[in-house]
């Protein structure tokens, strides 16, 4: 009985520690790109992002990426790596050197 007692025990511990090490689903990001403030929400379900970005809310979906984290609708694209990030449009970097305000 006390081998299933603690066998219960160590994988409720287990499920309570994986429980805290994910992220919240929708994250608020603060980046500085430039003079430009950009604030870009991130979640995690559906995996997309969210920002306002030429006067129009963009919602753009994640989309495979060699590296970093990567968000497209096909028209715009936001790149992130770490704490860096930048803009697409057309293929076309608009904003660059964006990096997490603190």
């Amino acid at each position: 009985m006390n081998i299933r007692f603690f066998g219960f025990l160590l994988l409720f511990t287990l499920g309570a520690c994986s429980r805290l090490t994910h992220q919240p689903p929708v994250q608020t990001l603060h980046y500085q790109c430039g003079t430009l403030p950009l604030t870009v929400r991130q979640s995690t379900q559906p995996p997309q992002v969210s920002m306002i970005l030429d006067g129009r809310q963009l919602t753009l979906p994640a989309v495979v990426s060699a590296s970093g984290a990567r968000y497209s609708d096909g028209h715009y694209t936001f790149w992130s790596k770490g704490n860096n990030a930048f803009i697409e449009r057309e293929g076309k970097i608009i904003i660059n050197d964006c990096i997490i305000a603190g």
